[in-house]
C-alpha cells in the first residue's frame, strides 16, 4: 500500500504522458502505472537483435500541436518535430510522383492536375482549420448541452459559414460524409496521384477508399498537417515521448514501469483505485486510463459494474486491426529504381493507382492478407545513424492489409506473408534481398500482445462516422468521463482519436480539471 494520491494514469503512451503532465503542473500528485518496462507506448524503441533498434512502432507523424509544445515546454526538454520529408508513391516503371505540402511532380503528370492537386490541398486544409474546435476540445453533445458544448458548436457554425464562405461550405458538407474515391475521382486524372491519396485516406483502418466516412478520415491527417510537414520518427532525444517523460518528471509525477494493472477498483458506481497483477492495492481519487475503451470497461473495470446497455454498446466498437509491421535489418542500402540515396530519407508508398488500393482492401473483408498489399517505408537510420552500425540500416514498413484474423490462423501464414512482402519491396529495390541480415514481422495479434492495444488496433477502434466526435468511443462515454464516477479515458479511443497528436490527452486533462479535482 502507498499514499494516497489525486490520479492514477494507466498507461504512459503519449496521451497518457500529455494527461498527467498537464494533471501535474496544476498541483495534483499523479502517478503513472505503466505495463511494460518503458514508457512511450506505440513510440517506445524496439530492438531487432544487439546491433539494430528500431524507434518505435509508429515511424512517420506531424508536429505536436503548438499549444501542447508551449504548455508542456517540451521545446525546453530538447524535442524537435524533426526534419520534413515528402512522400514519393513508387511505380514499378520508374515513373515515380513526389509529394510536398500542397505540390506534387514527376514524369508524365499534367499541369492540369498539377494545378488540381495544388487547389484539393488547399481546399480541403480549409476545412480541415475550419474543424479545429472540433479537435481541440471535448466534442461537444447534442443534447443537454452546457455553455462549453455550445460555444464549441457556436465556433464550428462560424467557421464553416463564415470562414469557409458559401461556395466552400456547400462543397464541404457535400463531400465530408462520402468515400474519398469518388471525390478523387472527380478531381483528377493521373491514378498514381489517386492512388497515393486514397492510401493516406485508409492508412490504419479497415476500410478502402470506397468505404462510407474515408474523406472524413483523411481530414483528420490533414488536421494534424496543420502543424507542419510530416517527419520520420527515428528515436533520440528529441522525440516526442522523451520530452514528454521529461516534463512529466519536472512536473513532480511519479512512474511505475513493469506495473500492470489487474482491476479498476469500484465502489458503488465510483472509482477509487487500481489493484495490480502482485496484488497491491493503489488509492487515488481519479483513475485514467490510457488503455483501450475495450480493455478499459470489459477487462479492468468488468461488466458487472456497468450497464448492460453500454455494455452492449462497448461491446460493438469496430476496432479490429488490420496493418502489419515489418522490420527489416539491412548490411547497406537499398537501391530503389529511380531514386537516389537521398531521397531515401522520404516516406516510400507503394500504392501505385486508387484500384489498386480498393482491391488490397477486398481480400481483408474475407479475412485474408492482401496479396498485394498497399506499404509504407522508411528507413529510420538516415535519420539517426545510431539504430544501426556504420554503415547499415533498418528499414520500418507499415503493411495494410493484414487483418487481425485471417482464416488458417497467422501461425502457419505469418513467414510466407513477410517473404510476399520482401519480394514485393524487391520490385522496386531490387538489391533488397541480398541485404537482409535479420527481420521482425509483427501481425496485429502480436502488436495486441506487445503494446496491451486490443485486437492491435492503432488507433483504439476504427475513426468512423458512428466512432468519432461525441460518438467516440460510445454514447456515454465520449466526453472523456464515464459512466463509473472518477474515471475518465485520454487514449486514442476518445476523441479525436488515433495518431500521435496528443490531443486527447490534452481535451481529457481539460475535462477532468474542469470537475474541480485541482481544489
Amino acid at each position: 500500500m502507498i499514499e494516497r494520491i489525486d490520479a492514477i494514469i494507466i498507461g504512459a503512451g503519449h496521451n497518457g504522458l500529455v494527461c498527467g503532465a498537464y494533471l501535474a503542473r496544476s498541483g495534483l500528485k499523479v502517478l503513472f502505472l505503466e505495463a511494460r518496462d518503458a514508457v512511450g507506448g506505440m513510440t517506445s524503441e524496439s530492438t531487432i537483435d544487439d546491433d539494430f533498434h528500431i524507434a518505435g512502432l509508429a515511424h512517420t507523424s506531424f508536429p505536436v500541436c503548438a499549444k501542447i509544445r508551449k504548455d508542456l515546454r517540451l521545446e525546453k526538454f530538447g524535442y524537435s518535430a524533426g526534419k520534413g520529408i515528402e512522400t514519393i508513391t513508387l511505380q514499378e516503371d520508374g515513373r515515380h510522383l513526389r509529394f510536398g505540402r500542397n505540390t506534387v511532380s514527376g514524369p508524365d503528370l499534367t499541369d492540369k492536375d498539377v494545378d488540381a492537386y495544388r487547389h484539393f490541398k488547399d481546399e480541403f486544409f480549409g476545412y480541415a482549420k475550419a474543424m479545429r474546435p472540433m479537435f481541440a476540445t471535448r466534442p461537444p453533445r447534442l443534447k443537454n448541452m452546457d455553455f462549453a458544448d455550445k460555444m464549441t458548436l457556436a465556433k464550428l457554425g462560424w467557421n464553416i459559414r463564415f470562414g469557409l464562405g458559401r461556395e466552400s461550405m456547400y462543397e464541404f458538407l457535400r463531400v465530408a460524409a462520402i468515400n474519398i474515391y469518388d471525390v478523387l475521382e472527380e478531381e483528377f486524372e493521373d491514378e498514381r496521384l489517386k492512388g497515393a491519396l486514397a492510401a493516406d485516406a485508409v492508412i490504419g483502418h479497415h476500410m478502402g477508399p470506397r468505404s462510407p466516412g474515408t474523406v472524413l478520415t483523411w481530414l483528420a491527417r490533414l488536421h494534424a498537417e496543420l502543424n507542419g510537414p510530416l517527419s520520420v520518427v527515428s528515436g533520440g532525444p528529441s522525440q516526442m515521448c522523451n520530452a514528454l517523460l521529461q516534463a512529466v518528471e519536472a512536473s513532480g509525477a511519479s512512474i511505475r514501469t513493469g506495473a500492470r494493472v489487474k482491476k479498476i477498483l469500484v465502489d458503488k458506481g465510483k472509482a477509487f483505485g487500481v489493484e495490480l497483477e502482485d496484488g497491491e492495492i493503489v488509492k487515488a481519487k481519479t483513475i485514467v486510463s490510457n488503455a483501450d475503451p475495450r480493455s478499459t470497461f470489459l477487462e479492468l473495470v468488468g461488466a458487472p459494474q456497468l450497464d448492460a446497455t453500454f455494455i452492449q454498446r462497448v461491446t460493438q466498437i469496430r476496432g479490429a486491426g488490420d496493418v502489419a509491421k515489418l522490420h527489416l535489418a539491412l548490411s547497406g542500402t537499398p537501391e530503389f529504381l529511380g531514386l537516389s540515396a537521398s531521397e531515401l530519407e522520404n516516406r516510400l508508398l507503394i500504392a501505385p493507382t486508387m484500384r489498386y488500393v480498393e482491391h488490397a482492401f477486398n481480400d481483408a473483408k474475407y479475412a485474408r492478407y492482401s496479396e498485394q498489399p498497399v506499404l509504407e517505408i522508411t528507413l529510420p537510420s538516415l535519420h539517426n545513424d545510431s539504430l544501426a552500425p556504420r554503415g547499415h540500416h533498418v528499414m520500418s514498413v507499415n503493411i495494410q492489409y493484414a487483418p487481425y484474423d485471417i482464416d488458417g490462423g497467422w501461425h502457419e501464414q505469418k513467414t510466407t506473408f513477410a517473404y510476399k512482402i520482401i519480394a514485393l519491396i524487391g520490385k522496386y529495390a531490387p538489391n533488397l534481398k541480398s541485404l537482409i541480415v535479420d527481420h521482425e514481422f509483427l501481425t496485429p495479434q502480436d502488436i495486441e500482445s506487445r503494446y496491451n492495444v486490443r485486437q492491435g488496433h492503432w488507433h483504439h477502434g476504427e475513426m468512423t462516422i458512428h466512432q468519432s466526435f461525441m460518438m467516440r468511443p460510445v454514447h456515454g462515454a465520449a466526453q472523456y468521463n464515464t459512466p463509473i464516477d472518477g474515471l475518465y479515458l485520454c487514449g486514442a479511443g476518445a476523441h479525436p482519436g488515433g495518431g500521435l497528436t496528443g490531443l486527447p490527452g490534452h481535451n481529457a486533462a481539460q475535462r477532468i480539471l474542469e470537475s474541480g479535482i485541482a481544489k
